[in-house]
């Protein structure tokens, strides 16, 4: 296969989109494409003046903001290897991976600026601020002149001014060099680096652009990036894929609200929507199904003459909240709420599941809305192979494993991580437990690490029993743990609600043991719940918004 240079994708797509608008701060600055290159260009001077070489990695922490994205596309085109750090992550997980990576500079967002300590992070030469590209410390006197007499430099550089022909990046050596690393949230407590070749990001975007880029969206659309982009799924398909393809993109920068979410849609209008399915499920929780779930609602719902035109009403409401003018919903990172599905499907509202993973940049398995298999999670994405380690893939579960183009080196500098995950055959081993059909649809039970064992050695997916509980009367989340052999469901509930409904804690319990015996009469015997547990908080997540489960085991 013919691997085209990355970097050259990018100085084309700048070149070739000048004058369209590229990144927008939502509600702020909005940079055209020669803008991004203007600015690409000053940092690759202060970057070659302050000593930085090829190979040399700059770390980012921020919030997503146009010129966050401005600073990563720099550090890749100069050839440095960049390390997007996720800025939820607590000043101790950053400093480790600031010093785990070797990073020379680090980037900082405003409110990362406050909370880190330079002096734990010995290696850093500067960090700048992501605002203004100002220095919030500089270690070397080459940095500090760099910054000072960077428009002087910039200006003897272009004495003219600064024009399309001027744009000239640095070209990978070969498809298999180091792009970036991305630490992964690490749900048991201990982040990897995940080192991601040059390779991946192109067959990432390939896969993007063949499966919607080329049919669906337009250059010069509009996109809304909710991800970090520090996480490789908003990376790869709320950033690089439009990037190179000529959209806008609108960046949230703050932390968003439902509400703001909701606004933006209807302001920005996008034409892909990418998700997680937390942020799904909150607007049709609470903008649609309030409005559907009627005694009148129900009643049209179950007349065949009518459920027809009701549902396509229902569909269209549920589009405008999405801004009305997407191709279809993408949604990935973490298990789907089957109630929530269910209703989508029942309407036919545009959206898909995909499945993925930091170690394959992210796609391993998509299919297209029109095709899609209620349940599954796609098929083999472009450029990817997947098989199920079982005997019986269509019914047994067994281990996802992934091998092709979008699949990692390996952790950075830990070789051991990398021989467990890694094969000799290349087959990535994701950790994942799922079924195959005949068609190729995947359909994924749970992580093989959080599979537990029934009395009788029978295997529990404590996540299909809380995907269950989580539909039920006044539960926002929960974790299924294994205590002496009995199953206990720790559980959030709305307090909210309850509130709003005038009930007591002791109501509350009422109603979750009432769940209990319901949902118990749905379940094998080895999965039943024998105790609830009610918290007084949310449980704690990782960046994608998935829980933390070593914390309550």
């Amino acid at each position: 296969m013919e691997i085209p240079s990355f970097n050259q994708l990018i100085e084309q797509s700048i070149i070739k989109n000048w004058d369209l608008d590229a990144l927008t701060d939502y509600k702020g600055a909005t940079l055209q494409y020669h803008d991004v290159a203007r600015k690409i260009e000053k940092l690759h001077i202060m970057f070659e003046n302050s000593g930085v070489v090829k190979g040399d990695k700059i770390a980012l922490c921020g919030r997503n903001s146009a010129n966050w994205a401005t600073a990563f596309l720099a550090t890749l085109t100069y050839g440095a290897v960049a390390v997007p750090i996720l800025h939820e992550f607590t000043p101790d997980q950053v400093h480790n991976i600031v010093n785990h990576s070797e990073a020379k500079l680090l980037f900082v967002g405003d409110v990362v600026a406050t909370t880190i300590d330079p002096s734990k992070m010995p290696l850093l030469e500067g960090i700048i601020y992501i605002p203004d590209y100002s220095l919030v410390i500089s270690r070397t006197d080459k940095l500090t002149y760099a910054r000072e007499h960077l428009n002087e430099m910039y200006g003897h550089k272009f004495p003219k001014y600064f024009r399309k022909e001027h744009v000239s990046y640095y070209t990978e050596q070969s498809p298999d060099e180091l792009a970036l690393i991305n630490y992964t949230s690490g749900t048991t407590g201990f982040s990897k680096g995940v080192m991601i070749p040059y390779r991946a990001l192109w067959s990432n975007y390939e896969f993007a652009m063949t499966v919607i880029g080329r049919d669906h969206i337009k250059p010069g659309a509009n996109t809304l990036s909710i991800l970090p982009m520090a996480h490789m799924y908003g990376m790869a398909f709320e950033f690089i894929f439009e990037f190179l393809h000529g959209c806008h993109i609108f960046y949230l920068t703050r932390v968003p609200s439902p509400a703001i979410i909701a606004q933006a849609f209807s302001d920005i209008r996008p034409a892909i929507i990418i998700a997680v399915p937390l942020v799904i499920e909150k607007i049709i929780k609470k903008k649609v199904f309030p409005k559907i779930q009627n005694n009148r609602m129900r009643l049209l719902l179950n007349m065949p003459v009518i459920s027809k035109k009701v549902k396509e009403k229902i569909c269209e409401q549920v589009v405008n909240a999405f801004g009305g003018n997407f191709y279809e919903v993408i949604i990935g990172g973490a298990a789907f709420n089957q109630e929530v599905e269910q209703f989508l499907k029942s309407i036919d509202f545009p959206y898909t599941v995909g499945y993925g993973a930091t170690e394959c940049a992210p796609i391993i398995c998509y299919h297209d809305w029109k095709n899609f298999a209620t349940g599954s999670c796609g098929r083999a994405a472009l450029n990817m192979e997947v098989k199920i380690d079982s005997p019986n893939p269509a019914n047994i579960p067994g281990e996802i494993l992934a091998r092709g183009t979008n699949v990692m080196l390996g952790y950075y500098k830990n070789d051991e991580a990398t021989a467990e995950t890694l094969d000799k055959d290349g087959w990535y081993h994701t950790g994942d437990l799922g079924t195959m059909d005949y068609d190729g649809n995947v359909f994924i039970k749970g992580r093989s690490k959080n599979m537990l064992l029934g009395a009788s050695g029978q295997n529990i997916y404590p996540e299909e029993i809380e995907d269950k509980l989580n539909s039920m009367a006044m539960v926002v989340e929960s974790v299924v743990v294994q205590r002496n052999e009995k199953l206990v469901a720790l559980i959030f509930p709305d307090y909210d609600e309850a509130k709003s409904m005038g009930l007591s804690n002791d109501d509350l319990l009422k109603i979750m043991e009432q769940n209990r015996v319901e949902i118990n009469q749905t379940l094998p015997a080895y999965c039943k719940i024998t105790a609830i547990e009610l918290r007084e908080e949310e449980f704690a997540k990782t960046p994608k918004k998935s829980i933390k489960r070593f914390l309550y085991t």
